[in-house]
């Protein structure tokens, strides 16, 4: 029975150290990818600031250049046009593009929402309009209640 206790003993003490190798064996991994992961997001960023630097020099530069032809208003003007229509073509360029086949719609250059999408903003499930009215048998026969004349 002693014998028993002791060997129950060793599992355990075996089994407790099992469970801190791994433990610190985890750790240490984390620890290198989040490294590795912090690294690559100081390379981002700082590649987007210079990038946002860059944007700004060519665009100081488009500015000057309407200037020699134009009042600097005007060129200011004209500038922040150009600014304005790229960022909204690279703002449609990063949406998903929708499918508007067999949609009202398609022809008019809206995008039809896709089924299941929320209406008004609320929030709320729009369950998918069927394209056409249910087939409804008519009941009573011809001369039942709902028989049209």
């Amino acid at each position: 029975m002693e014998r028993m206790d002791h060997l129950e003993h060793l599992d355990k003490h075996l089994v407790d150290e099992l469970a801190q190798v791994a433990r610190e064996t985890i750790r240490e991994e984390v620890r290198e990818q989040t490294r590795k992961q912090r690294r690559t997001a100081v390379l981002y960023a700082s590649s987007g600031a210079l990038a946002l630097y860059a944007g700004a020099a060519v665009s100081l530069a488009v500015g000057l250049a309407f200037a020699l032809v134009l009042p600097d208003w005007a060129a200011a003007l004209i500038t922040a046009a150009i600014l304005g229509v790229l960022a909204y073509v690279l703002r449609g360029a990063a949406r998903p593009h929708r499918r508007t086949s067999g949609h009202p719609d398609a022809g008019s250059g809206l995008a039809a929402p896709p089924v299941g999408t929320p209406a008004g903003g609320l929030g709320m499930s729009v369950p998918p309009m069927p394209s056409t009215p249910p087939d409804v048998p008519r009941q009573g026969g011809p001369d039942g209640p709902h028989h049209r004349a």
